[in-house]
Formats: C-alpha cells, structure tokens, sequence
C-alpha cells in the first residue's frame, strides 16, 4: 500500500466514525507561502492563531470566508491531488475569498513553483 492510499484510508477512517458526518468539497483557488517575512509579517514562523509553524508541517491558512464556512483552526482537510492530510492553522488576510494558501516552509522555489491551482478541499463539517 503506496502513501497515498494510506493518507486516504485514514481520511477514511477519521470521517466514518462520526455517522453524522457532513462531508463538504469545494473547488478553491490554491497558492502556497512561506515563512519569510516578506511574505507575512516580523513573526513568519507564527500563524494568525499563534501556532508555531515548522518546516515539513502539513498547514494551510484559509480566507476568512471559508471558515464562515464550518473551517476552524486545526481543522483536518484533504486536498484533492495531494497526499496526506492538512491542517488548517492559518488564515488569510480579509481581501481573500474561496482562496487557500499552502505552507511551504522557508522554499520560495517550491512556492514558486505551485504558482496559482484550481483544486478541491474536502472537509468533514460536523
């Protein structure tokens, strides 16, 4: 069993045990960041909430709108394409809207790189 299948069996297995479950997937535009203060603020290692934000970390920060939306902090997401799970531990400046930003570390290459993506969030909204 390759990575991907086992980042989606836990997905899985995270959303079935609550039967109430209220899956959600939303098509969001995806860029990336990186812990530079250039970027974000004097503090880029710390997320909107305060959480200490450490390279090789799966995060996102999230436009406000979507937490309006059932996201909250640590909130667990998979994002479609990608493996593994994230976690919601940022959020994005108030101009943002149906937008995610993914942590990259301190790699201004590899944020360059993703550039701009459509791609599908799926959240367990219960």
């Amino acid at each position: 069993m390759n990575l991907k299948s086992i980042s989606l069996v836990i997905f899985l297995l995270l959303f079935s045990i609550n039967l109430n479950a209220k899956i959600v997937k939303l098509e969001v535009t995806a860029t990336a960041y990186n812990s530079l203060p250039a970027q974000t603020d004097s503090t880029p290692d710390i997320g909107a909430w305060g959480d200490k934000l450490k390279i090789g970390m799966k995060v996102i920060a999230v436009s406000r709108d979507l937490l309006k939306m059932g996201l909250k902090r640590n909130s667990v997401v998979r994002i479609k394409g990608l493996p593994g799970l994230y976690l919601v531990k940022d959020k994005m400046n108030k101009r943002w809207r149906n937008k995610i930003d993914i942590f990259m570390g301190k790699s201004k290459t590899k944020a360059l790189n993703w550039g701009r993506q459509k791609v599908t969030l799926i959240w367990d909204k219960s």
